[in-house]
């Protein structure tokens, strides 16, 4: 069974979502999961330098943007499906295309830890995935030879793979992340709780037998 997920790496509910998907994993017991990632930018005019992350959220919605409010909502959902936010120190609204490429380009046993690994620098450690300095420490940390994909990005690669990704979300009317497209047939957006996931699983396997 694949599975493919269009996220953002600058989205809470995406990292919450993607939690749950992986909590429901662990009680299936069909066929084997294949996990696609897919490129999708919430916000492609951000600039590659980044924004001032409070303001920017405070622009695009307002006075609910705060720590009684919507942040209070994340950081609650977040502990529910075991992972955690410090949105204190988040300073930055990166420009999230590198960090994709990156994604891309990594060996495939790997995406899935690096995908986590760029969340946790950016929710809880405020660190500025934007940059490509602080993406290959990430990459370095969890035992990516850097030198090489930093070259590998500086050659422009992850481009075209990131694009196609854009272009399918654009083709196929993705207009939020996190959206989880399970066995080509069924799709599911946003942060799913656990049972929603299995409940697909179910039908899938049923179809299967008919």
């Amino acid at each position: 069974m694949i599975i493919d997920i269009f996220q953002d790496n600058v989205c809470p509910w995406c990292r919450i979502g993607m939690a749950n998907l992986f909590r429901a994993l662990e009680e299936y017991s069909g066929e084997p999961v294949t996990i696609r990632w897919r490129a999708y930018m919430l916000d492609p005019s951000v600039p590659e330098e980044g924004l001032p992350f409070m303001s920017t959220m405070r622009q695009k919605y307002g006075k609910q943007f705060s720590k009684e409010g919507k942040i209070s909502r994340v950081v609650e959902a977040g502990a529910a499906a075991g992972v955690k936010f410090d949105f204190d120190k988040v300073d930055m609204m990166p420009n999230t295309k590198l960090s994709h490429r990156l994604i891309a380009i990594a060996p495939d046993s790997a995406k899935m830890d690096l995908v986590e690994a760029i969340n946790r620098a950016y929710f809880e450690e405020g660190r500025d995935i934007g940059s490509r300095s602080v993406l290959l420490e990430i990459a370095e940390e969890n035992g990516l030879a850097s030198a090489e994909l930093g070259e590998r990005l500086d050659r422009g690669e992850g481009e075209r793979q990131v694009e196609e990704d854009f272009a399918m979300a654009r083709k196929i009317g993705i207009s939020g992340v996190p959206f989880f497209i399970v066995g080509g047939k069924f799709g599911l957006s946003g942060a799913q709780p656990p049972e929603s996931f299995l409940k697909v699983f179910r039908r899938l396997e049923e179809q299967a037998d008919k």
